[in-house]
């Protein structure tokens, strides 16, 4: 698992974000786009594509993408 990876995947959740926009460092609670669906449609991309469950507090308690990316990394 590979963080430049998990960015595509994540960026794929999004309408109007695109990869390009995303780093590891991005603070993704605070993309315009950003709301309680696409944390839903992130946690169901996490099952399906790493096949480990997360849940709204890994997403609460993390501030960036690579902060989520070492959760699920920690997991594996």
């Amino acid at each position: 698992m590979e963080i430049k990876d998990f960015i595509e995947n994540f960026a794929e959740q999004f309408d109007d974000t695109t990869v390009e926009m995303l780093s590891a460092e991005t603070k993704f609670r605070e993309l315009d786009e950003w709301s309680s669906l696409i944390a839903l449609s992130v946690i169901a991309m996490v099952d399906e594509v790493y096949g480990i469950t997360i849940n709204g507090e890994d997403i609460r308690s993390s501030q960036t993408i690579s902060d989520l990316f070492n959760r699920i990394a920690d997991r594996k």
